[in-house]
């Protein structure tokens, strides 16, 4: 939250959401330190970038080390701000971390090194090209609550080993799990201007975004998104958009009754329901409806609700106030319009300030809040479909387009039903857990964003692709410059160069032409 003192100077307090005890407070940075940190990032990049990539990656490998070494401190940090069981924090956050290490260790030689591309027209054989991947510079950041370490932490190490400095402004809910962060950097050896934190509120993310950054990473909602694009538009700042989803899961008539609702319960329960991928509208097969809703609604009630800080737990609190009153609008509306709640509905006063208990709904439908809006918190909506083409339809009316899973006892039918749904990520037989494979893509289509992070696609959101020509005849002109030839001349080397195309595909193969024909036949 944020306060306001008499002379106007902002403050932020860091709290532990299960108990509402202040773990510390901040002065946020004023607009001028953030334009002077991000000064120092570009002074410190001139030099960062000339740094051979061994001695970049020895400092990724010496922090991987250190996480590691250090990972129940980190995730007692992790917990303490943002509310989530410690097993969660060292499996959906360090772990996570860890493993993109381990990534960027294998391929960022391969991934940086010169390219090389070949020319097939004729008239440019006596050039050779290559392409080159130059780092932006300053890469600004700005992360979210829910996975306060995971998320800036991945996208952080993938700017650094492509040669950027970056200029990290985290929620003004979880700022400790950032300067955690920093401070392993640091530790390992990278420069401290290489890798600055921003602590402040909104505006001090506004200041960032108006900075004079080279790129900007934001995860966060839909509205905040939409209004960052309009101040970046100005100046054409690029930015990855991750904004969020409304992620379905389809539950086939062949699907594992017990294994789906496990899935279904973690999916939507993991993280009390605060995470971007989280099952927020599940369609199950008429035929298996009823005793899918049972299982989920009795493996909801069994789950352990506490501080994340106990070793018994397994859903801590929601972030804040304003989450589970957004929680409480949906169900609410949910009910009134004929949903059935069969597990929770409540908020749980007796175990601390912002418990709420894992609920699951029945009978919903797309009329509802719950199943059109983000929820972002312990909420399991379920609807029955009658027919495949049914629950991909359903499964696509939504703005948004991040993840979806199909839950199945046939792959191949699993599969042909995720190539139809319209996300950046579809699951077969599990949920969430592809934001944890470090080689997988991560984002979203439609309302949930615009580029990805992780994986060679992440590393490419770090880089400006550079295509450098060398002409290998540097004595001598070049047919197309003035005076041209005759208009003949260029036609019959035209029709060479068509002809030559022809024969090339007829040796590699049958032509698309006979391959029509055949197919007809």
């Amino acid at each position: 939250m944020s306060l306001e003192t008499p002379i106007g100077a902002r403050h932020l307090v860091s709290t532990n959401p299960a108990t509402g005890e202040i773990l510390r407070e901040f002065d946020c940075v004023t607009d001028a330190k953030v334009g002077e940190a991000v000064k120092r990032a570009h002074t410190a990049q001139r030099i960062w970038r000339e740094t051979p990539l061994r001695f970049r990656l020895a400092i990724i490998e010496k922090f991987q080390r250190l996480l590691n070494e250090r990972k129940q401190q980190v995730a007692r940090v992790i917990t303490s701000e943002s509310g989530k069981p410690v097993i969660e924090a060292l499996l959906t956050e360090i772990l996570v971390v860890l493993d993109a290490c381990r990534f960027l260790l294998q391929e960022s030689h391969s991934f940086l090194r010169e390219q090389t591309v070949p020319h097939g027209s004729l008239a440019t054989k006596a050039k050779r090209g290559r392409l080159i991947r130059d780092p932006y510079g300053a890469i600004g950041i700005i992360s979210p609550w829910n996975y306060p370490f995971s998320i800036p932490a991945t996208e952080t190490l993938a700017a650094l080993v492509t040669g950027n400095a970056v200029v990290l402004k985290p929620s003004e809910l979880t700022p400790l799990s950032s300067i955690e962060l920093a401070s392993l950097l640091h530790d390992a050896g990278l420069p401290e201007d290489v890798f600055q934190v921003v602590v402040g509120d909104g505006p001090t993310g506004a200041a960032l975004v108006k900075s004079g950054i080279d790129k900007l990473v934001f995860t966060g909602s839909v509205a905040t998104g939409r209004r960052i694009a309009q101040s970046t538009a100005a100046r054409l700042l690029p930015v990855v958009f991750e904004l969020g989803g409304k992620d379905p899961m389809i539950v086939l008539d062949d699907a594992d009754i017990d294994v789906a609702s496990s899935g279904a319960v973690w999916g939507a329960f993991v993280n009390a329901g605060q995470a971007c991928l989280s099952v927020e509208r599940c369609y199950v097969h008429r035929h298996i409806y009823d005793r899918f809703v049972s299982a989920c609604a009795d493996k909801a009630k069994g789950l352990r609700v506490g501080n994340g800080l106990n070793e018994d737990t397994d859903m801590g609190p929601m972030i804040h106030e304003r989450q589970l009153h957004t929680v409480e609008q949906h169900i609410e509306d949910a009910r009134s319009l004929g949903a059935r709640v069969v597990a929770g509905g409540e908020r749980l006063t007796s175990i601390g300030p912002n418990f709420y208990a894992p609920t699951v709904l029945a009978d919903v439908t797309h009329e509802m809040c719950v199943m059109r809006d983000e929820t972002f918190g312990p909420v399991l909506p379920i609807m029955p479909f009658e027919s495949d083409a049914e629950a991909v339809r359903l499964a696509n009316e939504s703005q948004y387009g991040l993840a979806a899973s199909v839950w199945t006892g046939d792959r191949a039918r699993g599969e042909n039903i995720a190539r139809q749904i319209k996300a950046g990520t579809v699951m077969v037989n599990d949920a969430v857990s592809c934001f944890a494979i470090s080689e997988a893509p991560h984002g979203g289509v439609k309302a949930s964003g615009t580029g990805r992070t992780h994986g060679r696609f992440g590393l490419e959101e770090m880089v400006r692709v550079k295509y450098l020509d060398s002409d290998l005849t540097p004595g001598m002109k070049k047919p197309w410059w003035y005076g041209y030839g005759t208009t003949k001349a260029v036609e019959g080397f035209l029709d060479f160069q068509y002809a030559r195309g022809i024969v090339r595909r007829l040796k590699g193969g049958m032509s698309s032409i006979s391959l029509l024909t055949r197919r007809k036949l």
